[in-house]
């Protein structure tokens, strides 16, 4: 199935994606959707025929735990609301810790990369398997860009993508940005990812912007495109038709002329990377690492029962019990893999020794980062803390962060940091402090009061007194 040219839809832009010209389908990250009603927007462009992708952020499919039944059903519910063709999610792991390792279970609030090793790719299938018999319609993973790598990695990128996608026959969403991004801090050759890759498996491609600081590049979805992405994308459309492009912006919208001309060097690249038209009768074209047995989702998983059909497109998938059942991951893989998991979480969010064999430097860029970016996604959900805390907010937030992980969704991270500043006498000036106060406490619900809590009351009272 063919999907076209398209754009992320985000609810800040929605009138510009509305009004941008030759727009095929859009995507939708699938947690920001009530699961029984869609945006005004959104539902304007089905009635015009436009295609609309639930993109999920939360499941950590390469996680060490096995796929959460409450959010699979919430991504399937997405799926049929929408009516759409597909459903996407990433190879990567959010949360670690809990029962698997008796630990403290602690959020990472970013994607974080699998490790490349046989225990994570035997980990990562039977996770897979599990969420395609969950869905309604076919699942397709994008690779994620890293600041970071695993010591220890027994695959290359394209070679763990390759054997996923044969033994699960789950298709692929190609970030060619992601790969930009990964051959700037990791050093890894996106043309040879591309040569490795069973590159019609590709279901579509993302392309968005970053930017590059003191030498690491940071996939921001904030930027322009640059150059060098469009270079990743015009590998790859030399080696395959990808069935859709989709351009990515999530941050610091730039006005709609700027989206529709990115979204114009988008379809330039692809017209100008094109090989030349084959005859008739001619064999399709296959990716030139694809070995046999592997050189389509399409082929590999036909012959094993396990994907979609001979002529089946991204569009159709073989349902769960037309599948083998799914076997489950080799005994102690799991346990492995959430001991090292745990381990590198803890280092970057709790501030524990980092594990062996990581490049320490890295390790202090990937943990800042992620605090920052706790700090930009709390401030978008409870916008009233900026507000309230004025320039002094992200200094508060990032010291707040230094240690304490997250350990539930933004929203509840939120009402920690409030609580915490409060606890800590702030903030100094007595009007901000009352709001604060006010705010936390219209917003913390009926939770049984901790001694925090108590303190606050006690202060709200004596502020109320004033």
């Amino acid at each position: 199935m063919e999907l076209g040219i398209g754009i992320g839809w985000r609810p800040e832009i929605a009138d510009e994606v509305e009004a941008l010209a030759g727009i095929d389908w859009v995507e939708a990250v699938a947690e920001n959707l009530c699961a029984d009603h869609l945006p005004d927007s959104l539902v304007r462009l089905r009635e015009r025929g436009v295609r609309v992708v639930p993109h999920g952020v939360a499941l950590g499919l390469g996680g060490a735990d096995r796929p959460d039944p409450v959010r699979l059903a919430s991504l399937a519910a997405r799926a049929e609301l929408l009516g759409t063709p597909l459903v996407t999610e990433h190879i990567a792991f959010v949360r670690a810790g809990g029962p698997l390792t008796a630990s403290p279970r602690l959020e990472a609030g970013h994607l974080l990369p699998v490790p490349r090793t046989r225990d994570a790719l035997d980990v990562l299938c039977e996770n897979v398997r599990i969420a395609q018999d969950s869905l309604p319609v076919p699942l397709a993973l994008e690779n994620i860009a890293a600041l970071i790598t695993w010591p220890g990695e027994e695959l290359t990128e394209g070679q763990f993508l390759a054997e996923l996608v044969e033994r699960t026959g789950v298709r692929l969403l190609i970030d060619v940005a992601n790969l930009h991004t990964n051959h700037v801090n990791l050093g890894q050759d996106p043309a040879k990812a591309l040569d490795e890759l069973p590159v019609e498996a590709i279901a579509y491609v993302h392309v968005a912007g970053g930017v590059e600081k003191n030498g690491v590049w940071h996939d921001t979805h904030a930027h322009p495109v640059t150059a060098p992405v469009l270079d990743v994308l015009a590998e790859l459309r030399s080696r395959v038709d990808p069935p859709g492009v989709l351009l990515e912006r999530d941050d610091a919208f730039p006005p709609a002329g700027e989206l529709a001309g990115e979204l114009d060097a988008i379809r330039a690249t692809l017209r100008r990377a094109a090989p030349p038209t084959r005859g008739p009768g001619a064999p399709p074209t296959r990716g030139p690492g694809a070995a046999p047995g592997v050189g389509s989702a399409s082929a590999s998983a036909s012959a094993s029962g396990e994907g979609p059909a001979s002529g089946e497109g991204p569009g159709r998938a073989v349902r769960g019990g037309d599948r083998p059942p799914v076997a489950p991951a080799p005994a102690g893989a799991r346990d492995r893999t959430a001991v090292a998991q745990a381990a590198l979480l803890s280092a970057l969010v709790a501030g524990t020794p980092a594990p062996e064999g990581f490049d320490h430097r890295r390790l202090r860029v990937q943990s800042r980062a992620l605090a920052a970016k706790r700090a930009d996604v709390v401030a978008k959900v409870a916008p009233e803390l900026p507000e309230i805390l004025g320039d002094g907010y992200r200094a508060a937030f990032l010291a707040y962060a230094d240690g304490r992980p997250m350990s539930g969704g933004y929203r509840r991270d939120a009402l920690d940091f409030a609580e915490h500043v409060l606890i800590a006498g702030g903030p100094a000036d007595p009007a901000a402090r009352r709001r604060l106060t006010y705010w936390w406490q219209d917003r913390a619900g009926a939770r049984p009061p901790r001694r925090g809590t108590r303190l606050i009351r006690a202060a709200r009272a004596v502020l109320v007194g004033r």
